[in-house]
């Protein structure tokens, strides 16, 4: 007999309470929390043919990691992104807007994939998938499409299929004869997702979960949902640019941030080999405001273009818009600029803008963005031939970025013009003390772009030792090291140990 109860439960972390909050105590979130009726009647899972005698734990020693098969797509920017092809197994949430296309990229999977697929669809017929096969040339034979959103009923077409692949578009249409709750809602989504979990450790089957958004970008559904899976991949891009953006936020096999560039087009989604040149407009045009920095995306070095506008605000108060990074951070380099630099810039509107429809956020970027807003605040164009790369600390400092081998060679392969390494000693923020030494090993991995030093603290070093280091470096790197010195001017460098 089964039972009814009321219960509330919070849309966006799923915890359950015995009564309503205006607040969730959990997540903070406010007006998160519904009511919902819940039917609880005897456990079913999709399977209850097993034996539990046959589950033994096993020795961490005796696991064998070098065996494990990975499933290759033949899609260098998708594998990239899942960490090398797809785990067998392995549960992949992909979200984003609707219309991005989020489902021409996983039937350009599957017809490169050389398993059997079983696409179940919820929102769409089979007619409209069809018409988007047509449009993308897609050829497969064991291929199979089903028009379903009731959970028995999927599974009992997958013990019949027994695809290789499984595809659920989306996992906010699936529901549940066992919850009496709405469709999507918290209940709904996380009993289907348990059981498609279930179903892929079990069979070592991969399952594929299309997910929605809501309007500030983030999974449609309980955050708890993101926990269950293995990867949360997410699709980023502008409906009105032809570019598209794959993201990984979350891999549990792989590395996370990674992304992976296509450009849409009447065929389908095409791989964009080299991103960097897309991210930058076009390197003739010199207008202030504009700024190239250089980000590491996962493994990945990317040339960013950062493009600012400041100017006097119309309203009393003065705007803060950013498009691609974030808008706090924006504030604390604005207040920086304010407290450190001097530069007056509390009154004015400032808006900020990272090109190609690309999230960025990755501190590094912080130099460019600096650079920017104070080329369109002094109305002075940047040269296109400079790259910016550095945090920014609250007391103005530089601090130190990794990574620095990449985006040199990046830089030097897209044609800019110089580098230039900066000197601190006991500053404790991961910065330089040995420049002379680094632009030593770089010259030897580049050939072309200029090396210098911004500055040297000359009082630190002897002058014959200094001298005979920087010929050394002039020879090594063929003439490309520039010299530039100073005196220092921290105070705590310069006081008894």
């Amino acid at each position: 007999m089964s039972k009814i109860k009321n219960s509330f439960v919070c849309e966006n972390c799923g915890v359950e309470h015995s009564k309503w909050k205006g607040q969730c105590p959990f997540c903070k979130e406010w007006n998160s929390i519904v009511e919902q009726i819940i039917n609880e009647q005897p456990t079913k899972r999709w399977n209850k043919n097993y034996d539990l005698k046959e589950i033994i734990p096993t020795k961490l020693d005796n696991i064998d990691i070098n065996n494990e098969k990975r499933i290759f797509t033949n899609d260098p920017e998708f594998d990239r992104v899942l960490g090398g092809g797809i785990v067998p197994g392995c549960v992949i949430l992909i979200a984003g807007e609707p219309g991005i296309g989020k489902s021409t990229l996983l039937l350009q999977i599957c017809s490169k994939i050389k398993s059997s697929v079983l696409y179940v669809s919820g929102e769409e017929s089979l007619t409209q998938i069809k018409i988007r096969s047509n449009r993308i040339n897609f050829k497969k034979s064991d291929f199979y499409v089903l028009n379903e959103t009731d959970s028995e009923k999927i599974f009992y077409n997958i013990t019949k299929i027994k695809p290789n692949l499984l595809i659920i578009d989306s996992i906010q249409t699936v529901t549940s004869s066992l919850i009496s709750n709405s469709i999507a809602s918290v209940s709904q989504i996380r009993k289907c997702t348990s059981d498609l979990i279930d179903f892929a450790k079990k069979t070592n089957t991969p399952v594929f979960l299309i997910g929605h958004i809501t309007k500030d970008g983030s999974i449609a559904g309980p955050k708890v949902l993101e926990h269950m899976v293995d990867t949360v991949i997410q699709f980023e891009g502008d409906q009105d640019n032809n570019y598209r953006i794959i993201r990984a936020n979350k891999n549990r096999y792989g590395a996370t941030n990674e992304i992976g560039i296509y450009e849409m087009n009447e065929s389908g989604l095409r791989v964009v080999k080299n991103p960097n040149r897309y991210l930058i407009s076009n390197k003739n045009i010199k207008k202030s405001g504009h700024a190239i920095g250089c980000s590491i995306q996962g493994i990945r070095p990317l040339m960013i273009e950062v493009q600012a506008l400041v100017s006097s605000a119309v309203y009393g108060t003065p705007q803060r818009s950013t498009t691609g990074f974030n808008s706090k951070r924006l504030n604390m380099i604005l207040a920086i600029l304010e407290k450190r630099a001097g530069i007056q810039i509390g009154s004015k509107d400032v808006f900020l803008n990272i090109t190609g429809g690309i999230s960025i956020d990755d501190p590094s970027i912080d130099l460019a963005v600096i650079s920017s807003i104070i080329s369109s605040h002094e109305n002075i164009p940047i040269e296109r031939n400079i790259c910016f790369a550095g945090e920014i600390g609250l007391s103005g400092e530089l601090r130190g970025i990794s990574k620095l081998k990449e985006r040199l060679s990046e830089a030097e392969k897209l044609g800019f013009s110089s580098s230039w390494l900066f000197e601190h000693h006991f500053s404790g923020f991961g910065q330089p003390s040995c420049s002379l030494n680094l632009l030593c090993y770089f010259s030897g991995i580049t050939s072309k772009i200029r090396l210098g030093s911004a500055v040297l603290v000359i009082p630190w070093h002897n002058p014959i030792l200094v001298a005979e280091q920087i010929g050394t470096l002039d020879v090594v790197s063929n003439g490309r090291y520039d010299f530039g010195v100073g005196r220092g001017y921290r105070d705590n460098e310069f006081k008894p140990r």
